[in-house]
């Protein structure tokens, strides 16, 4: 009988760990495919309420965002917070227009926690010159915000627009 039970047990164990084996990876494969396709749709619709004017990608900073600006343009570094970027990069940038910079994208591309947004971006200076640049944006989600990112695009026309109109 004593040996019935711990074949029983152990059977029992084996059929249970090949069933976590066998469903997990579903289950995975399930909260990986609702947590990416989340934070997609997360960023899509903040790409979209900003090319139509009803609101921001910047809606979506966690007070704590971690911005990077890489490269060598005249705002690379990285900001530690949403007030720090918006108020040292976003406004004065904002400042610097006379229309609103509209985004086309071009693709964005999700992976659990992590948005890639690539898009062109255009508008026009206060000095009546269009400004026009290409992004990259690598992004990392937590419970709908971003926590993190890292933002590349073309320098030049950036630190044109920078020196050449002041806010």
């Amino acid at each position: 009988m004593d040996k019935m039970i711990k074949t029983a047990a152990l059977s029992f164990a084996t059929t249970a760990a090949a069933l976590l084996l066998v469903s997990s990876p579903q289950r995975a494969s399930a909260a990986t495919l609702s947590e990416t396709e989340a934070n997609r749709a997360t960023v899509a619709k903040g790409l979209q309420a900003w090319a139509d004017g009803t609101g921001s990608p910047y809606d979506l900073l966690g007070p704590n965002v971690s911005w990077t600006i890489a490269g060598n343009s005249k705002a690379s570094k990285t900001y530690p917070s949403k007030e720090a970027f918006m108020s040292e990069v976003i406004r004065p940038f904002n400042a610097r227009m006379s229309t609103q910079l509209i985004p086309t994208v071009r693709r964005l591309y999700a992976d659990r926690d992590s948005v890639v947004a690539h898009f062109d971006a255009k508008g026009t200076a206060r000095d009546g010159n269009p400004y026009v640049n290409s992004y990259a944006w690598i992004l990392r989600m937590e419970h709908g915000q971003i926590v993190e990112a890292h933002a590349f695009f073309d320098a030049h026309a950036f630190d044109d627009l920078w020196t050449r109109v002041k806010p």
